[in-house]
């Protein structure tokens, strides 16, 4: 979790920024999504040899995903990873993302009043932000 603070000066500056984020969070987005494709053919593909190579050693327990991995301090690492592991991976960061992207778009739109404010000379606008999403605001006068 990361909180941090940030000042603005008008509303515009303040959805000018999340729109931004959400612009940079959709072309992650897609770029995953991109290689999302591309590793999910490679790793079905992969599947389907080693499924044969399996059937033909007559091996009844063809999962080893799990060999060559472990936990070192919390984080885990994998020893020869394949292409099921990395879509594994692919996918929890377009999971992320898209949750990631609907926060940002709500929290879009809940801003979208403070537009109505119109003129703000003289004041200030500090933002609290949990994990670069907008969570408080708080209005000072200069």
């Amino acid at each position: 979790m990361s909180v941090a603070i940030k000042t603005y000066h008008s509303v515009k500056e303040i959805l000018d920024t999340v729109d931004k984020e959400i612009s940079a969070t959709k072309s992650n987005l897609g770029s995953y999504l991109r290689k999302l494709d591309e590793t999910r053919t490679l790793a079905e593909k992969s599947k389907k040899i080693r499924d044969v190579v399996m059937k033909l050693a007559n091996k009844k327990n063809g999962n080893t995903e799990n060999l060559g991995e472990m936990d070192i301090g919390g984080v885990k690492v994998v020893l020869d990873a394949n292409a099921l592991h990395e879509l594994t991976a692919i996918e929890d960061a377009v999971r992320s993302h898209q949750e990631y992207l609907i926060v940002l778009q709500r929290v879009r739109e809940e801003l979208k009043p403070l537009d109505q404010l119109g003129d703000t000379d003289g004041l200030e606008f500090i933002i609290v932000e949990n994990n670069r999403v907008p969570e408080r605001i708080l209005l000072k006068s200069l």
